[in-house]
């Protein structure tokens, strides 16, 4: 590594020796030297001078505007130069307060900072506002693909580490585990099923709507812990906003509990009259009922699985859907199987 930072050229290869300076997974490691650096009172013939040379061999996005010191005043867009008077200083053309970046920054706290903002260069100034280097939005992001695209693996127990390339064993070695706790939380479902043996041995007709409650109760939760693993990810969900999550996802499973579930209990009452089952209207209450609790629990249990998570110091997508998939199974089918053996035997 040492020789290729010596035989870069110059001023990367000062550039790459600082990068050193800088902890492990922050800014500082990835930003580029600052270029098409000027003084205030540079004038835009003189500015547009300078870059000639320059923009053959760098791309050159803004113009960074500081004072003796190093300080960063101010940045001028290619658009501003370009309408701009020749004789005018870049001192009337920069925009002041510019967006920052510290090069101390931990890359996901940077992305969470810039997300909202899009520009293509971001400055990255010391404690002093010191201008010591530059970073592109694209090798910002691009520094997290991986890690972001892992995330939907490591819902369902694949690791991060894992690609196409790696060899069977390896994978096997990565993901035997976690279906081994999948069997185990399954094992769980079973027993609710098991403890109503009888009640589904005297009405059949239930075991046919188990799965239907299962798939939209799992759904309803799957929809709820991909927003709360976004906001996790993308710093939206702040401290202290948790509670307004978790009564929203609530919210949505009543209400899409109570739309799926008028379908579904219209098609029990329907499946049980074909049947000739004596209590049809009863049945298709209980479906409609069970559907609206289950979705109600399932998207409560998707915002909470991730938040729980986190506070435990977990990824909050590791085997989030493995629980989830747990939860929702267990509450659909007992709140089914129980409610009938409440009402019906």
């Amino acid at each position: 590594m040492s020789t290729i930072v010596e035989e870069a050229p110059p001023p990367f290869e000062t550039q790459w020796q600082r990068r050193r300076e800088w902890p492990e997974d922050s800014i500082g490691r990835l930003m580029e030297p600052p270029s098409a650096v000027f003084p205030p009172d540079a004038t835009v013939d003189d500015v547009v001078a300078a870059l000639r040379p320059l923009v053959g061999s760098q791309l050159i996005t803004y113009c960074y505007v500081v004072d003796l010191n190093g300080k960063l005043l101010g940045v001028v867009t290619m658009r501003d130069l370009l309408f701009a008077r020749r004789e005018q200083y870049l001192a009337e053309l920069m925009l002041v307060n510019a967006a920052t970046l510290s090069p101390t920054l931990e890359i996901n706290d940077a992305m969470r900072k810039v997300v909202n903002l899009h520009f293509p260069v971001y400055p990255v100034c010391d404690d002093e506002r010191r201008l010591v280097g530059l970073i592109r939005g694209h090798v910002l992001f691009e520094e997290r693909e991986w890690e972001l695209t892992a995330q939907a693996g490591e819902m369902v127990g694949v690791t991060g580490e894992e690609r196409h390339s790696t060899p069977w064993r390896t994978s096997l070695a990565y993901r035997h585990p976690w279906l081994q706790l999948n069997l185990l939380t399954a094992f769980l479902a079973a027993l609710v099923v098991g403890i109503f043996e009888d009640t589904i041995a005297q009405i059949v007709l239930l075991a046919v709507f188990l799965p239907v409650l299962a798939g939209q109760s799992g759904n309803t939760g799957c929809q709820a812990l991909a927003v709360a693993i976004r906001g996790l990810t993308l710093g939206d969900l702040k401290p202290g906003t948790e509670r307004s999550l978790i009564h929203k996802e609530g919210l949505l499973g009543l209400l899409n509990g109570a739309l799926v579930g008028v379908v579904a209990g219209g098609a029990m009452f329907a499946y049980a009259s074909w049947s000739g089952f004596g209590a049809p209207l009863a049945l298709g209450f209980i479906v409609f009922f069970a559907m609206v609790g289950s979705c109600v629990i399932s998207g409560i249990s998707g915002a909470l699985i991730p938040l729980g998570l986190k506070r435990l110091g977990a990824d909050p997508a590791t085997a989030s859907s493995i629980f989830l998939t747990t939860a929702t199974d267990v509450v659909s089918m007992g709140m089914l199987l129980g409610l009938a053996t409440v009402f019906l035997l």
